[in-house]
């Protein structure tokens, strides 16, 4: 309250929702000891209270057009909404711990604009501010889900360990709530890709191994501002990790399967998969079946404002160039330049090339 130090030891919070009286989850702890017990009509539903529904409209919108335009358009007006339509009413005392369930997922969503965007370090401010709202609201799935979220981050920036400790933050966090197996894949799934990027086998087959046994249990509570992880994603990561694992012939039904089930929408997961699936044909030798998914590829939403999927399109480039020899590869990469150059210039606003012809 002074200003000159920082409360972070949970018993600390433990010792401040104790003496003011402060119930449990409005803090992201347990249930206190001298709460009431919770009724019967209280076990049958989570400790979560309904989300407001302008904000379910709003994170529904925004999910929506991600998906199709890639988050650097839609970045700005995240955090618009966030600090114009939910900042405010997190100091009203009226407005419940719902409202940080909102920002906590709002909050979330704008991390991977930032990131989608090319804004690691902008993405890692937001996560890090998502985490503590999430526990402040009560919503340890939403937590849990947060946590997913840096362990990807963290994968994609260099730091395999720091990945692995987030999705078992994740793991610990999901275990405290309303079991769904779906956020149990998901953060299995973040584990098992670390763990191949660290060359650790055995662990990380044993991790997808999980993923996959909760992505097939039974569905259990459904949750409001997790963003669904589904077999289309789940294999889309495991061909990620069967690559990393060297395990190229395994990787390929996966990667096959993922671009299959995002056909019918979803441009931007649709792109990535058929990246995806360039790679494992490159790394197999079979640069024929890489060239005809390579030109399917490049009519992929070639306005796409994604700065991650140009990164990722210029790793497949430099993956493709020791085999232009080729005739076949050859003249894709030709078309892939011109097609660069177009998608570059349709995305100047976002991306603007630097003078060597990189992302800037």
């Amino acid at each position: 309250m002074n200003g000159k130090s920082r409360v972070e030891k949970l018993t600390l919070f433990e010792q401040i929702a104790d003496a003011f009286h402060i119930p449990g989850h409005l803090l992201g702890l347990a249930r206190r000891s001298w709460e009431p017990a919770p009724t019967a009509a209280e076990h049958e539903r989570t400790d979560r209270p309904p989300p407001d529904g302008d904000d379910l409209v709003a994170m529904d919108h925004f999910r929506s057009a991600d998906r199709q335009t890639g988050g650097g358009r839609l970045y700005g007006a995240v955090v618009r909404h966030l600090s114009d339509r939910v900042a405010p009413r997190l100091v009203d005392i009226g407005s419940g711990p719902q409202v940080f369930a909102a920002a906590a997922a709002l909050t979330e969503m704008a991390g991977w604009m930032a990131h989608d965007s090319g804004h690691d370090d902008r993405a890692a401010q937001h996560f890090a501010r998502a985490l503590p709202l999430a526990r402040t609201s009560g919503d340890l799935p939403l937590a849990a889900h947060v946590a997913a979220s840096s362990s990807h981050l963290a994968l994609e920036t260099g730091d395999a360990a720091g990945a692995v400790g987030w999705a078992r933050t994740g793991l610990e966090l999901a275990a405290q709530g309303p079991r769904i197996p779906a956020l149990t894949a998901r953060l299995h799934t973040m584990q098992a890709r670390a763990l191949a990027v660290a060359s650790q086998r055995t662990p990380a087959a044993h991790a997808l191994e999980a993923a996959h046994r909760d992505l097939e249990a039974s569905p259990a509570a459904d949750h409001p501002w997790l963003s669904p992880f589904d077999a289309a994603a789940l294999a889309s990561e495991s061909a990620l990790i069967l690559r990393d694992l060297v395990q190229y012939d395994e990787a390929l039904p996966q990667a096959e399967q993922a671009v299959a089930l995002r056909e019918a929408g979803r441009a931007r997961s649709l792109a990535l998969s058929r990246i995806s699936l360039v790679d494992i044909h490159v790394r197999r030798g079979d640069l024929d079946a890489a060239v005809s998914v390579g030109h399917d590829l490049l009519s992929t939403s070639p306005t796409l404002g994604s700065v991650r999927v140009v990164q990722q399109l210029d790793g497949l480039r430099r993956l493709l160039e020791p085999h232009r020899e080729y005739r076949p590869v050859r003249e894709y990469l030709a078309r892939f330049d011109d097609a660069r150059r177009a998608r570059m210039l349709l995305l100047a606003d976002l991306i603007p090339p630097s003078p060597e012809g990189t992302i800037a």
